[in-house]
């Protein structure tokens, strides 16, 4: 029977290795959760109002964002503890990710107003068509 050890750098060592691949857990998760570009690209909508729906579905990154919330939790404690000899790599994925889904939740609340907008903008034109028509027949 082998014999355990409890010596203390071993184990920080231990738990050092464990939040590193925790942090890469949830960045491969984060990736993994991020919008399909070609759902973002393509749209099969009638019309404009459809395909910003569509846009604004596809645009959905909130797993991918709490992947991200997730890695850096566990890499902002690891590097607290000074767990990591070299996390440069954890910490260039992690910002790079961040500035990915805050760039597609910035995207998602633009696409969000102009679903608002349009049709808004459309019954104002219609109306005025409308107003337009009635003049020219008077």
């Amino acid at each position: 029977m082998s014999q355990s050890t409890f010596d203390d750098d071993d184990l920080f060592g231990e738990a050092a290795e464990e939040t590193r691949a925790e942090v890469e857990e949830h960045l491969a998760a984060a990736r993994e959760a991020l919008p399909d570009p070609d759902a973002v690209w393509e749209t099969d909508a009638d019309n404009v109002l459809g395909a910003l729906n569509g846009l604004k579905s596809a645009l959905d990154a909130e797993d991918a964002i709490e992947g991200v919330r997730s890695a850096k939790k566990a890499y902002v404690l690891g590097e607290r503890a000074d767990a990591f000899d070299d996390a440069d790599d954890l910490k260039a994925e992690i910002e790079e990710l961040e500035s990915l889904v805050g760039d597609i939740e910035a995207a998602a609340e633009e696409v969000s107003s102009l679903t608002g907008t349009v049709p808004a903008i459309r019954g104002a034109l219609q109306d005025a068509a409308d107003s337009g028509d009635e003049d020219a027949a008077e």
